[in-house]
């Protein structure tokens, strides 16, 4: 059962631009954390950003630091992810997920309950 919905991916050159959605779908996210992830084919999926319920705190993987701005709209119900300076290894399915309450780790994927069914995106060279 999907409960979040990811929009926003395509296809892009580097150093060029995205910006990625992750919408309401019957269910209130205001009471979490949320994140993104990604996934690229072959490969693990990783951690990209989160942000906390009162969009007060934000957190990146190194990879993505300065480049990627991670924000929510608590009165949409929707987690924005922008992603700058487009690189070829930023290609992946880019997937929003809901972190479990009292969890300890942001970065770990295993503590995220409800995920959505991903965007691709791909940075050509």
């Amino acid at each position: 059962q999907v409960q979040l919905v990811e929009s926003g991916g395509g296809l892009v050159q580097a150093g060029g631009s995205l910006r990625l959605s992750c919408g309401p779908s019957g269910r209130t996210w205001s009471s979490y954390d949320m994140g993104w992830f990604r996934q690229a084919p072959g490969k693990e999926r990783e951690f990209v950003a989160v942000i906390s319920r009162s969009g007060g705190s934000t957190y990146y993987a190194d990879s993505v630091k300065g480049r990627f701005t991670i924000s929510r709209d608590n009165a949409k119900n929707t987690v924005y992810l922008q992603m700058n300076s487009l690189k070829p290894e930023d290609t992946a399915v880019y997937y929003c997920a809901a972190h479990r309450p009292g969890g300890s780790s942001w970065s770990n994927r295993y503590e995220y309950d409800y995920w959505g069914q991903g965007t691709q995106v791909t940075v050509s060279s």
